[in-house]
Formats: C-alpha cells, sequence, structure tokens
C-alpha cells in the first residue's frame, strides 16, 4: 500500500462544492484528514461536528481511521425538520381535502355508501 493513501474529501454548499484529492498517511482519522485536506480554505464558516460526517454516504465518526479510496462527506445541518416539513403538509392535504380529515389517509370515495 505504500506510505501514503489516496482519498476524497467532499463538502458542498447549494451554491458549489468541493472535491479534494488527497493522500494522507495510514491510519489517519477522519477529523485529521478533513484538517489536512485544507477544506476550511475554501469554506471558512464550515463547521464540522461528531455525527455530521460520512464516508460514502454511511455516517461514521471523526475517529475512524480511513482507507484507500474512501470518500469522506461533511455534511451540513438540515434548516428544516423533516418530521414538521411532512405534518405540516399532511395537514394542508387534509384542509385542500387531498387526505381523510380523521385519518390523515387518501379519502375513500366508497366511504359513508351502504349497499
Amino acid at each position: 500500500m505504500g506510505n501514503s493513501i489516496s482519498i476524497e474529501v467532499v463538502y458542498g454548499t447549494p451554491q458549489r462544492q468541493k472535491i479534494l484529492n488527497i493522500s494522507v498517511p495510514p491510519e489517519t482519522t477522519v477529523e485529521s484528514a478533513i484538517e489536512l485536506s485544507g477544506m476550511q480554505r475554501y469554506f471558512p464558516d464550515m463547521i464540522v461536528e461528531k455525527d455530521r460526517v460520512g464516508i460514502w454516504n454511511r455516517s461514521c465518526k471523526l475517529t475512524d481511521i480511513v482507507k484507500q479510496h474512501d470518500r469522506i462527506e461533511i455534511y451540513r445541518p438540515l434548516i428544516a425538520d423533516p418530521k414538521e416539513n411532512r405534518r405540516r403538509r399532511a395537514e394542508l392535504a387534509k384542509k385542500e381535502g387531498r387526505a381523510d380529515q380523521t385519518t390523515g389517509g387518501r379519502p375513500d370515495p366508497d366511504r359513508g355508501i351502504k349497499s
């Protein structure tokens, strides 16, 4: 494997993204790899927090060791709570008649019809 391993460090905002290919020593942690990449130069407002990084779209810890060809992804915090957004959409659907007022599910056109 040699004296270094090749990895990518990626970060993006809605306006732009950056992918940096770097070489790091074996046994480098995710946190150290991010620091070594210099990503902070391109995104001074970037904040690296625990539980906000991943390797190939899977959450990882800052203390995890990177491997050859890993892609370290730095995630931004969510600006909206997905559960809250879903609740708002469901309420709107009820008001617009696209959802059953009681269950919140799709309206049943046969409901209330006795045969």
